[in-house]
This record gives structure tokens, C-alpha cells and sequence, in this order.
């Protein structure tokens, strides 16, 4: 099975059109990835390239449109390239000495203001002169750089490796995402409906990640529907280390689960995991200061069509006008389209983005936070919802203190 988008490293390649950053992707890759033609624009959307980039392990290549094109059509694809920065671990800027500018400041500057790291590419270097006015800016800024000419098949095994050297530390020591919390030996339960949006004949991706995390850790695991977990718990010799249960069977779960055993659900875990857990403890706190009219924005990584008791559509809906005892306006939204003016909503509630990389969750935080607009995820609110948002912090001391301290003032 391929590696899932979310654990990959994100290499997106930015420079003006005709700069060659299609045939550079096709280098990387060792394969026709992208359309390569000498007709400035030709790449008009991102084009994805997953790939095996050892030692790094699994990343992918995103190869975009021009930064320099022009007309209506060439704005929209401008800024369909400049979206690509939300999801970017590791840049890549493509120019040559004869057109190193405006552009390509502008692109180095994007990159600094998101602290991502990058590297910069000469290309066709067989067809420019090298300028040393360029280079001593370079290694003044401490920017790295390489030279690379696709068509004469030089400088590729050394942007390889400038690559993996450039990565983000945190990328190759990626945190876990329960099995810090369930030592080797111990034991874990996890609760997982079957309901109608359960894909049929598999798991979700938290699920199997979770599962996953546990074996790696050499640590012991149960998985059972919300309906056995009660007698499955009085059949464990010793009691688990921590339960994890799908959000929406939050209040059955804690109800059959001992109080004395720590509860969570997925999605709490991967606020952790994917985002910035105590961050958006604080945001799921800005649920208490809601009242009638407030616009309430929730946003789904995903694009699936909706069925049934939606979670998104439906259940958070409903439990937030519950809680708040008033109409909320809520607009909803999926993929990776996001508002322009998000101000003008008092919070934000998204889902786990199991199939999104961290750092395009990083972005939207970052976002919100500029903004200064609240921002949360799904198992948070619903846990918050129903009255037992202490009791799903259990397992994360940081985090209760946040929110006890926040009950005090």
C-alpha cells in the first residue's frame, strides 16, 4: 500500500514559466512526470509526483505554474501556484542568472515569512553564465544553492542530496501519534463504529495510523465496536493504558469507560498529530463566548460526498446549536479552498486532515491566528459540546492546564 499523502514530504517547485521546472521534476522522478515544452505556460495547474526519495522516504514532488504569468488566465494560475505554499515542506525556486529578480525575490520572501525551508536551482547553466553578484547574495542570505542542466544530465545527484540535507529535522523525527502515551507491553482499546460513512470493508486512515503507531511500539492492541467495549474492558487482565474512540460515540464510550482510565478520540489525537493540539484547546474554548448569529465556518480536508448523519454537515451542526442554545450561521467548505476573509467568523472547526500533510494545517492555524479568529477540530468540539472536554484532555496534562486555568478565570 503507497504511503499516504499525510506522511509525506511535500517538495513543491516554484520559478517563472520556461524555467525548466518541468524537466527538473522529471529528473528527480526518473520519470515523464510533467509536460516539457519549450511554450512558456505549459504546466497550468500543480501537477502531484508521489515518489520513494531515500533517505527521506516517501515525499511528493509538486511541480506549479509560472509565477510570471500574465493575462486572466495566467492570474488564476498564479494563484493557484502560490496556494501550493500552504502544503509546502521543502521549496524548490528554478530560475537562471539571465533572469534573476523581481520574481525570484518575491518567491524567497514567501518562503522566509513561512519559515520553509528551500533550496535555489540554476538551471540550464550549459545556456548562462554564472554571475557572482548572484551567488555572493546567496551565500550572504546563507541561501542554498545548486547548478543543474537537465539536458546535459548534470547537477541532478547534487540537488539530491542538498535536498535532504535542507529537510526539516521534524519531518525525519515525525512525533507519534498515541504510542508515547501507551508504553511497549501496555495495552490500548480502540473504539471503532461501523456506521454508514465507514468505507466499506476497511478502516479510516486515523484508525489504521493509530493501529499502526502501537505495532511499531511493540504495544498491545484492542479494537472493538462502541457496543462490546464494555465487556471487552472486563475481559483485559489489567486495565488498558488509555481508550481512543471515534468521536461521535464520545458520551457511550465515556460512560462504559472507568474514569480512571484516560479517554480520547482520534480526532483529538491528531490535533496533536497533524496541527497544534494546545492551540486549538484554546480555540474549542471560544465555543463558550458563541450566540445567535454568529458565522461558525466548518472545513473538511476531504472532498467525500456526504451521507447520512453527516458529521460535518449534521451532528457538529446540531450539537453546537444545542449547546449554544441559539442559531448559529454555519458555511461549509472542503478541499483545500479557503476564504479569503475569514474574520469575519468567530470560530473555526476542521476536521482531523488525516489525508493532509501538517504543515498546510500549520498554515491555517497561522492564518486564524492573524486574523484572530478562533480556531479548533472536530473530536475538540464535539467533546466540548457534550459537556466532557476535561475528561478527553486527560491524556494531555499541557493541554488540561490550559483549560483549567482558563475555568478559574
Amino acid at each position: 500500500m503507497k504511503a499516504p499523502k499525510s506522511f509525506r514530504l511535500h517538495i513543491g517547485i516554484f520559478g517563472r514559466r520556461n524555467a525548466g521546472k518541468s524537466s527538473l521534476l522529471n529528473a528527480l522522478t526518473n520519470q515523464e512526470v510533467s509536460i516539457v515544452s519549450n511554450v512558456a505556460g505549459t504546466t497550468t495547474d500543480p501537477v502531484e509526483k508521489p515518489m520513494e526519495f531515500l533517505p527521506l522516504g516517501p515525499v511528493l514532488f509538486i511541480d506549479t505554474a509560472g509565477i510570471d504569468d500574465v493575462g486572466s488566465l495566467g492570474e488564476k494560475r498564479v494563484k493557484k501556484t502560490m496556494a501550493v505554499f500552504d502544503r509546502t515542506d521543502l521549496g524548490i525556486i528554478v530560475s537562471n542568472f539571465a533572469e534573476w529578480g523581481e520574481h525570484e525575490h518575491q518567491l524567497i520572501t514567501e518562503f522566509k515569512k513561512r519559515e520553509i525551508p528551500f533550496v535555489v536551482v540554476f538551471n540550464k547553466i550549459d545556456c548562462f553564465k554564472e554571475k557572482p553578484d548572484v551567488i555572493s547574495q546567496l551565500d550572504s542570505a546563507k541561501i542554498a544553492y545548486a547548478f543543474t542542466s537537465v539536458s546535459i544530465d548534470k547537477g541532478i545527484p547534487e540537488l539530491r542530496q542538498l535536498l535532504i540535507q535542507q529537510a526539516h529535522p521534524d519531518f525525519i523525527n515525525r512525533p507519534v501519534i498515541l504510542s508515547d502515551l501507551v508504553g511497549p507491553g501496555e495495552t490500548a482499546v480502540l473504539v471503532i463504529p461501523i456506521d454508514k460513512e465507514a468505507p466499506k470493508g476497511r478502516l479510516i486512515l486515523p484508525q489504521v495510523q493509530s493501529i499502526r503507531d502501537l505495532l511499531d511500539n511493540n504495544s498491545l492492541c484492542v479494537v472493538v465496536k462502541e457496543q462490546e467495549l464494555r465487556e471487552a474492558l472486563s475481559m483485559l487482565n489489567k486495565p488498558p493504558e488509555l481508550v481512543v474512540t471515534d468521536s461521535q460515540a464520545f458520551l457511550k464510550v465515556a460512560a462504559d469507560t472507568p474514569k480512571e482510565i484516560p479517554l480520547t478520540s482520534f480526532s483529538i489525537l491528531f490535533a496533536r498529530f497533524q496541527a497544534d493540539l494546545t492551540e486549538m484547546v484554546r480555540g474549542a474554548m471560544a465555543i463558550e463566548q458563541l450566540k445567535a448569529g454568529d458565522k461558525v465556518l466548518i472545513a473538511e480536508a476531504c472532498s467525500h460526498h456526504p451521507v447520512g448523519e453527516d458529521i460535518g454537515t449534521v451532528k457538529i451542526p446540531r450539537w453546537l446549536t444545542q449547546y449554544v442554545g441559539e442559531k448559529l450561521q454555519i458555511d461549509n467548505i472542503r478541499g483545500h479552498d479557503f476564504p479569503k476573509n475569514i474574520s469575519e467568523y468567530k470560530i473555526i472547526i476542521h476536521c482531523g486532515a488525516c489525508m493532509w500533510n501538517r504543515r498546510e494545517m500549520l498554515t491555517r492555524i497561522m492564518l486564524a491566528r492573524q486574523a484572530g479568529v478562533a480556531i479548533t477540530n472536530y473530536g475538540l468540539t464535539i467533546a466540548y459540546s457534550l459537556g466532557i472536554f476535561e475528561r478527553a484532555l486527560q491524556p494531555f496534562p499541557a493541554a488540561l492546564d490550559i483549560y483549567m486555568n482558563h475555568k478559574k478565570i
